[in-house]
């Protein structure tokens, strides 16, 4: 698929346009230039890529207006305004999960291969850690992935959050101890990703109960998403036999034409559901030891938008 090149969109054009008079032309350079980056920092904070773009143009319209002359490190200081933002939002969001119908889901992102090569960022965007991500407060969220992903200092931290230095390194020690509990166990090769899915795919395709729950680990949990637009399971589904019989009973009831296949998603292998030829349902898979300890089924349409197309994520 053809990556699309970072770009303003319509909104951050207007706004181009409108302060023409003003050193735009270095303005608008400086954001194209880091347009992916300001992305990968709002959607690993948000879990939502419908809302990181909206940060975007937030932090555009306020970037345009910036003074340029007064700006010592443009990168840090586009940071620090996407951070913000998107703390911001990521309260609101927390509001809008409360009412939301069944399991809330990451966005999934249809992801550029070089994702995959940067292990560290494939792990961070990964829906696995997204989800533990999600049992962090918003602060704590923001401090994590400014620290443990973009490796920033703590002084700069600070000023984006609006805390003193000694606060956020409380923060931060506090979310990495929360994240180490819940993270997925050991480290699987992309090859062990690979094969493992594979095998699972086979499994499915072929209705081979055993197959499934040979590849499922006995704790495994399904978590599906379908908004209250589409139908899933509304609650988490635990235990192998219990998820393996439903997967297969559920393709059996199919009256449409069922197709699977793999693609990367969020940097990791995962598999896409087409009924009649339709984009219908994304799969991602958590690893432990091995073995599928999670199922993440995302079948909610307003979600699936980024799955027409690659995206690039940076660091």
């Amino acid at each position: 698929m053809r990556v699309t090149p970072p770009r303003l969109n319509e909104r951050e054009k207007l706004v181009t346009s409108e302060n023409s008079g003003r050193d735009q032309d270095g303005a608008t350079e400086t954001f194209v230039a880091h347009r992916n980056l300001l992305f990968t920092v709002a959607y690993e904070m948000l879990g939502s890529a419908a809302d990181a773009e909206d940060v975007l143009q937030e932090t555009w319209l306020r970037w345009a207006g910036v003074d340029l002359d007064t700006v010592r490190e443009r990168r840090a200081y586009l940071v620090r305004i996407t951070t913000r933002q998107a703390l911001n939002r990521l309260r609101t969001l927390g509001r809008r999960k409360e009412s939301y119908v069944g399991s809330w889901l990451p966005e999934p992102l249809l992801t550029t291969p070089d994702v995959a090569d940067d292990v560290e960022l494939a792990d961070s965007v990964s829906m696995a850690m997204m989800l533990v991500l999600e049992t962090l407060t918003p602060t704590e969220r923001v401090v994590f992935v400014l620290r443990e992903v973009f490796d920033l200092g703590y002084d700069e931290i600070a000023e984006a959050v609006e805390k003193s230095p000694a606060a956020v390194r409380q923060v931060a020690h506090r979310a990495r101890a929360h994240v180490a509990a819940r993270r997925p166990r050991g480290v699987v090769s992309r090859t062990e990703s690979r094969d493992a899915l594979a095998a699972f795919q086979r499994a499915v395709e072929t209705g081979d109960l055993q197959g499934l729950l040979d590849i499922l680990a006995p704790d495994v949990v399904l978590l599906g998403d379908g908004g209250g637009i589409k139908q899933a399971v509304l609650r988490p589904v635990r235990g192998a036999e219990k998820v393996a019989r439903l997967m297969l009973g559920g393709l059996v009831k199919q009256s449409a034409a069922v197709s699977l296949a793999p693609v990367q998603v969020n940097g990791y292998p995962a598999l896409v559901v087409h009924l009649d030829g339709e984009l219908d349902t994304v799969m991602a898979v958590r690893f432990d030891d091995g073995r599928i300890t999670g199922l993440y089924a995302v079948r909610n349409p307003e979600k699936l938008s980024h799955m027409s197309r690659e995206t690039a994520l940076r660091r």
